[in-house]
């Protein structure tokens, strides 16, 4: 008889589970087991040193440092140093793989027009001291491969007159000579009227140009804190509207900027800082680099004449575009106001130095012409011719002519501003022609500076010139 399996020794479904849950934990913990093992025989994670090399090489890497900080060390000030140095402990780390910042962090490269091959002679022409404050809105420098090449007409040809004060006090004489500009000057930094001169100003359907200087703070223009608030002003006037600005004024003389400051490079820094600014505030704003004194004084270079110091005009000009000045202007300003010849005249001038391209209105075209090469164009924003026929005298320092008292008379003054405008038209490369002055013989009499013999309104309210301008234009 066979013997039965006793119900009893039967292995269920709940057991054959537990024992499979129980070798699938065993496994896998053997197998956690041994490759923890293995790792930890291997030497494991060593994280303190990889945190410590990171940090530090953050902390002293130059690449990561502000440029305040890689400037600070350079100078090397003893509060500087004990905020940004690392321990001696770290330099001994670091010391294989520590890249040592440049001597002299080199500047942004500025774009130079190429300088001409005869050196000019410059005084005190350094660059300031204090570097150029970058402007608000960033604004891309052109490369010095490809130096501005302008159409020396850009604009068109634009005739007006500098004004008292911007009330246009001879309005229809101004519209009579088809004048489609009027220039003011501000003297300071004020600006109590600037908003309602530019606005009366383009109600009359004028354009406006304004020369900014400062009288009472000209030897200050190089001070960095000064630029910043003279900047800011530029940026004023141009927002409200101003269709061209003048920066500064005869910087060539000691009565407009510091002498120990002066030259064309250091007029050229000035004019970097202001053009990205003033474009930033209206694109349309034409920018005016300061007129020069057309002066030969100063035998050529930059030097002393009693107590007046000083450069002539044509090296300082010429330093200027050395220094780049043509990439952060639109327009190059001149001044011609001591003629006594026609302006078509290239010799025969009463006065000493008669050959002296100043004595020539054509001789000043020609100098500043060649300077510039057609890379940009010309703004008069003086020209004028000095009569004193109804005063019947100049003060002396005025009186140029050795043969009359009152250089020419008023027949003659009215003739050589329609002459001039008509050669300025013809020359192509002028873009602006703003004629010294309208209105001064108002309000002025014959003074010490005698800005009403310039005036187109003589003393009488007549206007000789008039219709001689008028004849010149189209």
């Amino acid at each position: 008889m066979s013997e039965q399996p006793s119900p009893n020794n039967k292995v269920s479904t709940s057991q054959v589970r537990s024992l499979a849950i129980i070798w699938v934990v065993l496994t896998v913990l053997v197998g956690v087991g041994t490759f923890f093992g293995l790792f930890w025989a291997l030497g494991g994670l060593d994280g303190s040193n990889a945190d410590t090399k990171t940090a530090s090489e953050m902390v002293t890497d130059p690449s990561t440092l502000p440029v305040d900080s890689v400037l600070a060390n350079e100078v090397g000030s003893d509060d500087t140093k004990s905020v940004s140095e690392p321990t001696d402990t770290a330099q001994v780390e670091l010391e294989p793989t520590f890249t040592e910042p440049p001597t002299d962090i080199p500047a942004t490269p500025s774009p130079e027009v190429i300088p001409s091959d005869t050196p000019i002679a410059e005084s005190n022409d350094a660059v300031p001291t204090a570097q150029p404050v970058e402007p608000t809105v960033a604004v891309p420098d052109p490369t010095a491969t490809t130096a501005p090449v302008v159409v020396a007409s850009s604009g068109g040809f634009g005739l007006g007159g500098q004004v008292i004060h911007g009330g246009l006090l001879a309005l229809d004489k101004m519209q009579a000579m088809k004048m489609s500009w009027v220039k003011i000057q501000n003297y300071d930094l004020a600006g109590a009227t600037i908003e309602g001169d530019i606005n009366n100003a383009h109600n009359n359907g004028l354009k406006i140009l304004v020369s900014i200087k400062d009288n009472a703070n000209h030897n200050r223009i190089t001070a960095p804190d000064y630029q910043e608030q003279f900047i800011q002003y530029l940026e004023r006037v141009a927002s409200l509207g101003a269709d061209a600005i003048e920066v500064w004024n005869e910087p060539n003389l000691d009565r407009e900027w510091p002498a120990d400051q002066m030259g064309g490079a250091n007029y050229t820094a000035l004019l970097k800082k202001a053009y990205p600014r003033i474009k930033a505030a209206n694109p349309n704003t034409m920018v005016i680099s300061a007129a020069l004194s057309p002066t030969g004084a100063f035998s050529g270079g930059c030097g002393s004449i009693g107590s007046v110091y000083g450069c002539d005009d044509k090296p300082f000009l010429q330093a200027m575009v050395n220094a780049g000045a043509l990439n952060y202007l639109d327009c190059v300003g001149m001044h011609y106001n001591e003629g006594l010849l026609p302006p078509s005249a290239t010799s025969g001038d009463p006065r000493g130095s008669s050959q002296h391209y100043t004595r020539y209105f054509k001789g000043m075209l020609d100098t500043y012409g060649a300077i510039l090469g057609g890379a940009r164009s010309i703004c008069l924003t003086e020209i004028g011719y000095l009569s004193g026929e109804e005063w019947g005298y100049l003060p002396s320092a005025f009186s140029w002519n050795p043969s009359s008292a009152i250089n020419m008379t008023v027949a003659q003054h009215a003739e050589y501003l329609g002459q001039a405008v008509s050669l300025a038209r013809q020359s192509g490369n002028i873009r602006l022609f703003i004629i010294f002055n309208v209105d001064f013989a108002i309000l002025k009499t014959m003074e010490d500076d005698p800005q009403a013999g310039y005036s187109l309104i003589r003393p009488n309210q007549s206007c000789p010139a008039c219709s001689a301008v008028s004849a010149a234009m189209p």
